[in-house]
């Protein structure tokens, strides 16, 4: 007897949905090839609504050896940890990488696998993943072998931080001194099913002496649409001094996107926050009507790190790092990873700060590759050593992560802003760890060697370190 999987292809409609389409049939065709019967429907699944369909006509058709969720584009996990909830089969995680072709992301379904790792992991819930692309060497085993992996089957044991010299110790001191009493103000709530941006205040508190100001979206636009019309314009001069192509994108959406920079500014300053965590979507394109990731990242290069979704821990993970590197922080996702060359890719729609620009690149203006609006920063990031943090609360563990990689110059691997990476450990170990222990899906990162002081600053906190390298 064969194996029979339940599948269900979970995708947005904002990402490229033909493409989606091609890879969820030739995905479905690999399952086939491997001799596994499928059963469910074979469309995209675009809302919950299809996914409880899906689920009842999984369970309708009898009881099936793998429930499998094809992660064809990024998802929030909210329907993978409904579904998983309702599994009597073990649960696994297939996502469909996509070539680094210099274009938009037109699936971005590592980043879905991995918020979904995270939400299981949180919720107990037990999971296998595999990304791979239909039809590459070796899959089919994969695939039969889905049923046997399930998650911590493998972890390292998270390192106590160790003793650091005294040069470590005192960036530590001088790092947490600057956090110290500070706020980081929340400009709306993160998106729902982003379990990887939740925080919790009373932690916060008792780790960095941070309190936490929340602030309603409404406020935000309220703010810009009063802004003063010549500060707008010298913000807008401003810019066009390092950004080329600002008179190729709307201009009325472009003025929108200068005002959301003042009411940040003003926000900032206002409730003296150290740091910034925004939900930049979907209500800044559904209801005000341009993007927040230029805004965000003029932030970011006046060192007020501004997280995206709402995410106030990685908000300070930015604060520390731009304290020990003396210059901005970034915060990113890990979009792809690939044992083959060892490399991997982080990347975000375009707020890296213009500070981190490779010199040998112009920065440009350009708009949001799903919603058309700009304005986001367009350019690789600089070749060098960089340091990749974030404070951890995966597997309800708070935990310090902590890995070192190098940029490395390459053709600019999709639009926004990114960086082709090469961790200090193997990709693929690298990558089997994020998956293990359900990592979340932001990472902060600063230029230099930061891991010594990082690991003393989890030491004054009393938590371990998790290193990834």
């Amino acid at each position: 007897m064969g194996l029979r999987y339940g599948v269900a292809a979970l995708a947005r409609p904002t990402f490229d949905v033909p493409f989606a389409e091609d890879m969820k049939n030739r995905a479905f065709a690999a399952l086939e090839a491997a001799g596994i019967e499928t059963v469910g429907p074979r469309e995209l699944l675009f809302d919950r609504a299809a996914a409880e369909r899906a689920m009842g006509d999984i369970a309708a058709a009898g009881p099936v050896d793998l429930l499998l969720i094809l992660q064809v584009t990024f998802t929030d996990a909210s329907m993978t940890v409904d579904i998983a909830r309702q599994a009597e089969a073990p649960l696994a995680v297939w996502a469909l990488p996509e070539p680094r072709a210099g274009g938009r992301l037109r699936l971005n379904a590592y980043c879905g696998l991995n918020l979904a790792a995270h939400a299981l992991g949180r919720a107990g819930l037990s999971y296998g993943w595999l990304y791979a692309t239909p039809g590459e060497p070796g899959l089919e085993d994969r695939l039969l072998g889905l049923t046997q992996r399930s998650w911590r089957t493998a972890t390292r044991a998270h390192s106590a931080a160790a003793t650091v010299d005294a040069a470590a110790a005192h960036g530590a001191d001088r790092a947490l001194a600057a956090l110290a009493g500070g706020t980081i103000t929340v400009i709306g709530k993160h998106p729902d099913g982003f379990d990887t941006c939740e925080y919790d205040e009373p932690l916060l508190d008792k780790l960095a002496g941070m309190r936490v100001n929340t602030v309603p979206l409404s406020e935000l636009f309220d703010r810009a649409r009063a802004a003063d019309a010549g500060r707008v314009a010298e913000v807008h001069a401003a810019a066009a001094a390092g950004l080329r192509g600002l008179d190729e994108v709307d201009p009325g959406q472009l003025d929108r996107s200068f005002r959301v920079f003042c009411a940040l500014e003003d926000l900032g300053r206002d409730s003296g926050a150290k740091g910034l965590a925004v939900r930049c979507w979907p209500e800044m394109f559904t209801e005000y009507g341009c993007a927040a990731c230029g805004p965000m990242a003029m932030m970011n290069e006046r060192r007020v790190p501004s997280a995206c979704e709402a995410d106030v821990n990685g908000s300070i993970t930015q604060l520390l790092l731009q304290e020990l590197a003396n210059e901005p922080a970034w915060m990113a996702d890990l979009v792809d990873i690939t044992p083959a060359d060892d490399t991997a890719v982080i990347w975000h729609c375009g707020l890296a700060p213009l500070s981190m620009r490779d010199p040998d690149v112009p920065a440009e203006a350009t708009i949001h590759t799903n919603r058309r609006m700009p304005l986001l920063h367009q350019f690789p990031i600089k070749p060098g050593r960089i340091t990749l943090a974030r404070l951890s609360r995966a597997r309800n563990e708070v935990k310090l992560v902590i890995a070192g990689a190098e940029v490395i110059r390459a053709p600019m691997a999709f639009t926004g802003c990114s960086g082709t990476i090469r961790f200090d450990r193997p990709a693929a170990e690298v990558h089997e760890e994020i998956m293990q222990e359900g990592l979340e899906h932001h990472f902060a990162l600063a230029y230099g060697e930061h891991r010594p002081a990082l690991a003393a600053i989890a030491a004054r906190w009393g938590i371990p370190v998790l290193e990834l390298t």
